[in-house]
């Protein structure tokens, strides 16, 4: 088991109620052979792919088991697949609390058909004596340390996470025969960055889509690309171009009308000089209707009537 628990993986909360917290390794193998591991995928379908299953296919996945180890290493080398070991060690109390990784290595050695290079070894304890016992097993470790250090230790694959590692360094590890293993890589684009920047295998929940690629999946071509970027930077200079114009234009006078009468100011407040201009400008108003002469306040409205006869 990958996870320390039960809980998403199984239907341990409908078998074992009061035991959905406890640790997997704490289980017997009885208690495990009743658990179901395939009901949970039916359920949350989290790749929408169940319902592309046939009647016959539901049922298999339905019946899914919590397989053993050797059940996995035989399932593996049917395939000619790779294995990782991300092993803990047992809770106190477990009866391997001390004997974990031989007793690891004895399953590999004597009760499955997987040949040990075809193993990542990624535990660290014990990591000299797991190499006495079996030199064949691809040491792989999951820190970013130096070369030195990796060599002395005789790592062969480094597994991290794919954000850790650029372009660079794999290749600087790659000129020491140190491959590299990705995790956890699901999305095409991401599995075809990762190909393209010579990583050696990564580690996926996609494998149903992954395993179609036949070649690293490009959304546009690399003459579209520059394309695509050489016409934003005409488009964006073009864009810039006109803003100043826009705006030297107007700092250097724009036209504003006044009713019938075209006011031309200057400065970036003309339109509200204009404004107030029209506001102080009633020379006169006449009762009658007839224009007067100049008015007799400057700055303010008069009104004026004519003399009585």
């Amino acid at each position: 088991m990958h996870d320390s628990t039960l809980r998403r993986t199984t239907n341990v909360h409908e078998v074992f109620p009061n035991r959905t917290d406890a640790p997997a390794a704490m289980f017997t193998w009885d208690e495990l052979e009743m658990l179901s591991a395939g009901s949970w995928f039916l359920q949350r379908d989290p790749f929408s792919t169940a319902s592309s299953l046939d009647v016959d296919e539901k049922v298999r996945v339905q019946n899914q088991t919590v397989p053993t180890l050797k059940e996995f290493l035989n399932l593996a080398a049917q395939h000619e697949r790779l294995v990782i070991f991300d092993l803990r060690r047992p809770p106190r109390g477990h009866p391997y609390r001390d004997a974990w990784i031989t007793r690891t290595l004895e399953v590999i050695h004597n009760e499955s058909s997987i040949n040990s290079s075809k193993v990542l070894w990624l535990p660290a304890d014990q990591r000299s004596l797991v190499q006495e016992l079996d030199p064949e097993l691809q040491q792989t470790s999951g820190d970013h340390a130096s070369l030195e250090e990796l060599q002395e230790e005789h790592i062969v694959r480094l597994n991290l996470h794919y954000s850790y590692m650029s372009q660079e360094q794999i290749r600087k590890y790659s000129s020491v025969n140190i491959s590299t293993n990705l995790y956890v890589v699901s999305q095409p684009w991401l599995y075809s960055l990762a190909w393209c920047s010579g990583v050696h295998s990564v580690t996926t929940n996609a494998l149903h889509i992954l395993k179609k690629l036949q070649r690293p999946m490009f959304l546009m071509t690399p003459d579209e690309y520059s394309l695509m970027w050489i016409l934003t930077d005409i488009l964006s200079a073009f864009l810039i171009t006109a803003v100043f114009i826009f705006h030297w234009w107007r700092e250097r006078g724009l036209p504003f009308w006044s009713g019938s009468r075209q006011v031309n100011e200057n400065g970036p407040y003309s339109k509200f000089r204009t404004e107030l201009s029209d506001v102080w400008s009633i020379s006169s108003i006449s009762v009658r209707g007839e224009i007067q002469s100049s008015p007799l306040t400057p700055n303010l409205p008069t009104i004026s009537e004519e003399p009585p006869i």
